[in-house]
C-alpha cells in the first residue's frame, strides 16, 4: 500500500492490490477522520494501525464517499467510529451491499471477517461540516458514478477527496452520465490545490484543468458514439468498434482495467438509450 502526506495532518493511501483504489485520513490532536476504506481487510487494518500507532489518535468518524465494496466494506474495522454517508448509501448497502458481501465471502476467505456497518449519520442535499483540529471538512453530494456519491473538501488546504466522481477513466455503469458531467464541472470550478481521486494518483493544481477537460471530453465522446449506433439492429456488436483511444483515453489507466471499464460504460449507455 502506498502512503503519502498531502498536507499537514492530511494523508492519502493507495491500494497496491485492487484497481489503485484510494482512501484518506485527516487527523486532529485528539481524533482522526477516515475517508473511505480499502478493498481488502489487511490494507484497511494497516491504515488503522498507522493512525493509532504513528499519529497516536483514535478514529472517531469514517466517511463513505459511496456504497461500493472497495470504499465501504472496511467500516467494520473501525469499531466505535461514527459512519457518515449519503442517505442513498445506507439504502444501497442494505439492498446490494449485504447480499454482495454474502456471495463474495463464499469465494474469498479473506472477506470472512468483514461485516457491513451501515452509516449512522446521513444527508441527501446541501452540506455537512465536520471540524477536525484546525481543519474544516465540507461534505457535499457529487452524483453520477453512483446515486449516493459525496466528496469531502478540506477547506483550508483546498484538497478534495472526490471519491469515484473523479477517476482516470470516468465510470458510469451504476450512475448517470449527465450527473457525473455536472459533478466534474463543479469540481473544476472549486479552485482546488489537489484532487484525491477514488482510484489512481493525486491530481495536482497545475493538472486539474486538463484532467477535467479530458474527463468531460471522454464522456461527451462516448455519449455521441453510442447515440450514433443506438437505433441499429447490430448496435451491441458495433460497440466493440468504439475504442477507448478514439474517445480520448488510454487503455493503460488503472493498471490496465481501463479498457474493460470503457466497454462497460458503452454497454450501460446503450441500454439506457434503448430504454429512453
Amino acid at each position: 500500500m502506498h502512503r503519502e502526506r498531502v498536507s499537514e495532518n492530511v494523508f492519502w493511501f493507495q491500494s497496491e492490490v485492487y484497481a489503485q483504489v484510494t482512501a484518506g485520513v485527516v487527523a486532529g490532536p485528539q481524533w482522526a477522520v477516515v475517508i473511505d476504506t480499502l478493498a481488502l481487510p489487511d490494507e484497511t487494518l494497516n491504515i488503522r494501525e498507522f493512525i493509532e500507532h504513528e499519529l497516536n489518535v483514535p478514529v472517531r468518524y469514517v466517511i463513505n464517499t459511496h456504497y461500493h465494496a472497495d470504499h465501504a466494506w472496511g467500516n467494520c474495522f473501525f469499531p466505535g467510529a461514527t459512519v457518515v454517508a449519503h442517505a442513498n448509501c445506507r439504502d444501497l448497502l442494505v439492498e446490494r451491499g449485504i447480499p454482495s458481501l454474502e456471495a463474495a465471502q463464499k469465494q474469498n476467505p479473506a472477506l470472512r471477517q468483514v461485516k457491513i456497518v451501515l452509516p449512522h449519520i446521513t444527508f441527501k442535499e446541501g452540506e455537512l461540516t465536520l471540524r477536525v483540529g484546525k481543519k474544516n471538512l465540507i461534505i457535499s453530494p457529487v452524483l453520477g458514478h453512483s446515486h449516493d456519491g459525496i466528496a469531502v473538501l478540506v477547506e483550508e488546504d483546498r484538497i478534495l477527496f472526490a471519491g469515484d466522481s473523479f477517476m482516470p477513466l470516468p465510470y458510469v455503469v451504476d450512475g448517470n452520465v449527465d450527473d457525473i458531467m455536472s459533478s466534474i464541472k463543479r469540481i473544476g470550478r472549486m479552485g482546488l490545490e489537489n484532487i484525491v481521486q477514488g482510484h489512481g494518483d493525486i491530481i495536482l493544481r497545475g493538472e486539474i484543468d486538463a484532467a477535467v477537460k479530458e474527463n468531460l471530453s471522454y464522456l461527451a465522446a462516448i455519449k455521441k458514439s453510442v447515440r450514433a449506433i443506438a437505433r441499429r439492429k447490430n448496435a451491441v456488436e458495433l460497440l466493440d468498434e468504439i475504442t477507448i483511444e478514439e474517445c480520448g483515453k488510454s487503455r493503460v489507466y488503472l493498471g490496465g482495467l481501463a479498457e474493460t471499464l470503457h466497454q462497460r460504460n458503452l454497454r450501460a449507455l446503450l441500454q439506457q438509450m434503448a430504454q429512453a
